[in-house]
Formats: C-alpha cells, sequence, structure tokens
C-alpha cells in the first residue's frame, strides 16, 4: 500500500468524527487530527480503534500518543504493519 492509498484509508476512518467535511477535502501528511480537523481527544481514541480495525494492527499506548496528525498516523500504521 502507497501512501496516497493510506491517507485514502485513513481519510475514511476520520469522517465520521470530523463535523465539516470541507477540512476533509485538503487532509494531507501535516494534517493535525485535533487542530486542523477539530477532533476531539476522546474521538481520537476511535479513530485509532478504527486504524486498528482497517489495517488489522494493535497499536500501544505509546504509539497512541505519537498519533497526534496525518504523517505520525502513517508511521505508526506503516511500522506496525512491518511487525505483523
Amino acid at each position: 500500500m502507497n501512501k496516497d492509498e493510506a491517507i485514502l484509508k485513513l481519510k475514511e476512518i476520520v469522517k465520521p468524527y470530523v463535523k465539516d467535511d470541507t477540512l476533509l477535502q485538503n487532509i494531507n501528511e501535516n494534517t493535525d487530527f485535533i487542530n486542523d480537523l477539530n477532533i476531539n481527544s476522546a474521538n481520537l481514541v476511535d479513530v485509532v480503534l478504527d486504524v486498528e480495525e482497517v489495517f488489522d494492527i494493535e497499536i500501544d499506548a505509546e504509539s497512541m500518543e505519537k498519533m497526534r496528525d496525518v504523517k505520525s498516523a502513517l508511521a505508526v500504521i506503516e511500522e506496525k504493519l512491518a511487525q505483523g
């Protein structure tokens, strides 16, 4: 899976938690989940759980803390898939 495909999957995962769809249109590696997409921290946990399910990986608490933006989330996903 390339980076663009991963970003598209991530976009689908976060979509239910973003109240303003226009914010999703410009999602890229530098998009911050909380500041740019206005996802609250409780919903961020839901996003991580959804990422685990969609990518069939397990994300530990330390990795979860790193997943603040798209780039970090992709790095965690890639790392966990490589360990798989």
